[in-house]
């Protein structure tokens, strides 16, 4: 067994010296990382909040087969994804992936970017919180209390949860999923037996019904409700046999998420009507759901369906944060963040210091938004969401890249090493493409200033390659570094070179 202060990466370079403390190896199954990717995609939050707009918006009752097309492209992704994690086992996996099949400079840039959309999509789903919270709370409990007050509270666990080991965050993740599914599947079964078998036409998932209405809109809100996937490759460090449980959890995140959100769509396509309901859901979007539930199930389920959003919606901020404190631990142990990110805490193993300080830039943006007299979800979660999604979309398309290259190189140029994310990346950039030309539906704000913040993804492109190229030049070890990984098992394939 080698050093563990030592990195054998796969990917050249295996020799530095490792800055910081190691994340607690083995600490998780492959359930533990379904149930945290999962979560992140927030289900519950996108079936009340994201689905209705996808049908009054996109193309109506096409959008049960725009979220099954998503799902297979997500698929296709993920088939080349899991073939590269024998390479990459790191905390920061767009960070390693991109850096080792297009460079280390783009594989900074990557780095960055993963970690300021993550840290957006935190604060998003934060807001998202803290405005169902109020709601919920002032129409169950006849308590009126500011949005800040609920976001704060949601802060302070979120604080206490990463501080621990990982496997804490893992159980209250799970348990937070499997009461959000349930509830919705019940839904669905409830739409099946009142409505009939009849009512869930095979025509939603036909290639014109796909096709029609506002085809690029849908495309944005079917990918963009799968974020969060990708993290599994984020926790292969802290995984028990990492090549085995990283693959299994990235088809089950894929999978289930996929399923799910096809079953949702087409159950309240069916509920509201297969020929109507683009215009029912174009009504009032925000009480699309809760309708359809109550007139299927009853008040009862409108009340527990009110707090899983606000459940789903904490377990997604939880989700983000563990994923954006990891990308801050991954570059500070390579060197581009300060020193003392790349700690883990003695006993659980927690990169604790790095999830203090995500906590920090959480509280920062949520509360600014809150000076500043914003609403938590028209602005904040807007906002924050759109810029995190485009940004995730963009590295999405560049991984799939990367590993066309990568295997590219080595001669692996069959179905699942080439193919599968050449034909992925090529849809990836469609949709990424799409996201931007569309991005005033993405947030649904007609705010200039919330429209442009993509374009601080090209400053951050201009200077993650700045710094890679100055470190290069100035710094030669500390550049060899970058998108390396301390693993203690032996690699199951031969090192090849960074470029």
């Amino acid at each position: 067994m080698s050093d563990p202060t030592r990195s054998a990466t796969g990917m050249g370079d295996p020799g530095h010296t490792q800055r910081g403390g190691r994340l607690r190896a083995g600490s998780l199954t492959a359930p533990h990382v379904v149930f945290m990717v999962l979560a992140a995609a927030a289900p519950m939050a996108v079936v009340v909040a994201i689905m209705p707009i996808a049908f009054a918006l996109g193309n109506g009752a096409g959008t049960p087969g725009m979220y099954l097309l998503a799902a297979l492209v997500l698929l296709l992704f993920s088939i080349g994804y899991v073939r590269a994690v024998p390479y990459v086992r790191n905390a920061g996996a767009f960070y390693a992936y991109i850096a080792q099949g297009l460079g280390r400079p783009l594989g900074l840039v990557a780095a960055y970017t993963a970690a300021i959309c993550y840290n957006a999509l935190s604060a998003a789903t934060c807001g998202a919180l803290a405005f169902f919270a109020a709601d919920t709370a002032n129409r169950m409990l006849g308590v009126d209390l500011p949005w800040p007050f609920w976001a704060a509270i949601g802060i302070a666990l979120v604080l206490l949860l990463s501080y621990r080991r990982i496997t804490v965050s893992a159980r209250v993740l799970t348990v937070a999923l499997s009461l959000e599914v349930f509830i919705l599947l019940v839904l669905v079964v409830g739409i099946l037996f009142q409505a009939g078998p009849s009512a869930f036409s095979f025509e939603v998932f036909m290639p014109t019904a796909v096709a029609s209405g506002s085809i690029g809109v849908a495309v944005i809100y079917a990918l963009s409700s799968f974020l969060g996937f990708e993290g599994t490759a984020i926790y292969a460090e802290e995984t028990r046999d990492p090549v085995r449980t990283v693959p299994r959890a990235t088809y089950g995140a894929v999978a289930v998420v996929g399923v799910f959100y096809v079953l949702c769509a087409w159950g309240l396509a069916a509920g509201a009507g297969v020929d109507r309901v683009g215009a029912v859901a174009g009504e009032d979007p925000g009480s699309f759901v809760f309708a359809i539930t109550d007139q299927y199930l009853g008040s009862w389920a409108v009340d527990v369906i009110g707090v899983l959003v606000v459940v789903s919606s904490f377990a997604a901020v939880l989700a983000f944060h563990n994923a954006a404190a990891r990308y801050f631990y991954a570059l500070a142990r390579d060197g581009f963040l300060p020193a003392p990110l790349a700690r883990t805490h003695p006993r659980y193993g927690s990169p604790y210091v790095a999830g203090i300080s995500q906590v920090v830039v959480l509280a920062v943006l949520v509360f600014g938004f809150a000076l500043a007299g914003l609403d938590p979800l028209l602005n904040l979660a807007t906002a924050m969401t759109g810029f995190g999604a485009v940004g995730l979309e963009s590295l999405l398309t560049l991984t799939s890249l990367a590993i066309v290259v990568f295997f590219w190189r080595q001669g692996r140029r069959d179905f699942g090493h080439v193919i599968a994310p050449a034909i992925a990346s090529v849809a990836l950039a469609v949709a990424t493409i799409l996201s931007f030309v569309n991005y005033q539906f993405l947030t649904g704000s007609d705010s200039s200033i919330i429209n442009s913040l993509p374009w601080l993804h090209l400053v951050t492109l201009v200077v993650g390659l700045a710094l890679a190229f100055l470190v290069r030049r100035r710094d030669p070890e500390r550049y060899s570094r970058m998108g390396s990984t301390p693993v203690e098992e032996k690699e199951a394939y031969p090192e090849q070179p960074l470029r």
